[in-house]
């Protein structure tokens, strides 16, 4: 393990500025734009409410993603484990953050091994997909996910964020290729995820057709990268430039709509500004399968496992109350609800 190795050392950057700073998008998630009808009468007792999704052959107590975060540093250690001790209590799934570090120095691995803490949880890998055109192949994703006994590798995809970072690796050209010569060459299912400017329907047709089995959407109106590369660098030439794209990106709810428009055969993950379970049961009414968060849990597990925990256990009663006065007994029935748009 190498303290001074750059990749950690930007890790442990990204980690503090996330923590520490303000890094919100310029824009909403959009989800404000749409409401549920409020049902007086819903014939529904609220203790039978069932908020269970099954993905990938595991069933989850409810369609709550712990986003992918942290890893390849030593403080990323402690907060992947307690995400890890709260998703196993609770049954939720897990990804962890961009696995490079670990590659490049074995000693890193630790950050990212939850398995023993989750044994039963759906937890996922990740890399950079961008990598694939920096001498990464099939051999190092499988490593990613073998690493952490993983059951899919999220692929996360990053143009704007590579592009104002001083080390940026912006050599996004024939990606898709690349792409689907991993989905080709892994026995477990592959995600595509933004991170944090969304997904749009040509990205979506590509990515379908590249053969992946879901689509993070990663929308904008949660936390910026581009502020975050702001914060991080200390040439005001960079900082300006980064300082211009607070407000670029698709929102997450207009990303939802696009991708499953463009490519109704993929699983839609949402994320990208969720805050609390009623914009989770928007996301769902709109077409994602999950609704994934980042920095509430980032924050509650800086804190502690039992604060993640706590955590989960309101944003899932939040999914349940809204269900409720809207009228759907499960997620099966949520999934089909219309919304209301301003």
């Amino acid at each position: 393990m190498n303290n001074t190795d750059p990749i950690s050392n930007r890790k442990q950057d990204h980690l503090d500025i996330n923590l520490h700073r303000e890094v919100s998008s310029g824009l909403t998630t959009g989800l404000e734009d749409y409401h549920f009808t409020h049902q007086a009468l819903p014939e529904i007792n609220l203790s039978e409410i069932d908020l269970q999704v099954e993905l990938f052959g595991k069933k989850l107590s409810s369609p709550l993603l712990i986003s992918s975060m942290t890893g390849g540093s030593a403080e990323a250690q402690t907060i992947n484990r307690r995400l890890a001790e709260a998703a196993q209590e609770m049954n939720i799934p897990m990804g962890v953050g961009s696995q490079r570090a670990a590659l490049e120095d074995q000693g890193w691995e630790a950050s990212f091994q939850v398995r023993e803490l989750a044994p039963d949880i759906l937890l996922f890998a990740n890399l950079g997909a961008v990598q694939l055109n920096y001498g990464m192949g099939v051999e190092d994703c499988r490593r990613a996910v073998e690493m952490i006994e993983a059951d899919g590798l999220i692929l996360h995809l990053n143009p704007l964020q590579e592009a104002v970072q001083p080390e940026g690796e912006t050599n996004f050209k024939g990606l898709v290729d690349a792409i689907h010569e991993i989905c080709r060459g892994l026995d477990v299912p592959v995600i595509a995820k933004e991170v944090g400017w969304g997904i749009s329907r040509e990205a979506a047709h590509l990515l379908q057709n590249a053969g992946v089995s879901a689509v993070d959407v990663a929308g904008a109106g949660g936390t910026s990268w581009s502020e975050v590369e702001m914060h991080r660098t200390e040439d005001p030439s960079q900082k300006r430039i980064a300082s211009q794209f607070i407000d670029w990106g698709i929102r997450t709810a207009d990303s939802i709509l696009m991708v499953e428009s463009a490519a109704p055969d993929l699983l839609i993950f949402a994320s990208g500004g969720l805050r609390n379970g009623v914009e989770i049961a928007k996301c769902l009414a709109l077409g994602a399968a999950l609704g994934g968060m980042a920095s509430p849990f980032l924050k509650a597990a800086a804190d502690s496992t039992r604060t993640t925990v706590e955590m989960i256990r309101t944003i899932q009663q939040e999914i349940r109350i809204t269900m409720f006065a809207a009228g759907a007994r499960n997620i099966s029935e949520l999934s089909r609800m219309t919304l209301n748009k301003d």
